[in-house]
């Protein structure tokens, strides 16, 4: 299982992220925005981030472009997970909101496993 980073703005929407991929046995953390999470990612790396590309402060564009650009964690596989699929430039994956359980955990896995592999 992996250390998950979920960053959202919508309250519900990272309370039920969390709570799938925590039943599927991952360590999740969350954040509210992208200049929230890229502290917690530079705390500890996650293996996988999971954000939503429209959000204040830092929004998923900026976050991701934050990400790829550093060496520490430009490796870090992300799924962007958006109504807004054409906005998630430099993400491994993407999945369109509304989104099932099993989806999301198959995206997931696979992410995880492609990380660990070396991409």
């Amino acid at each position: 299982m992996g250390r998950i980073l979920v960053v959202d703005d919508e309250p519900d929407l990272r309370f039920l992220l969390r709570r799938v991929l925590a039943s599927a046995g991952h360590e999740v953390t969350d954040a509210g925005d992208g200049a929230t999470a890229l502290g917690f990612v530079h705390e500890s790396l996650p293996d996988l981030v999971v954000t939503d590309m429209m959000m204040p402060v830092m929004g998923g564009v900026e976050f991701i472009r934050r990400l790829r650009v550093d060496p520490e964690t430009a490796a870090i596989p992300i799924l962007a997970v958006t109504g807004d699929w054409h906005l998630a430039v430099g993400a491994d994956a993407t999945l369109a909101k509304p989104w099932q359980g099993t989806e999301l955990l198959a995206v997931v896995n696979d992410l995880l496993r492609k990380g660990r592999d070396g991409r």
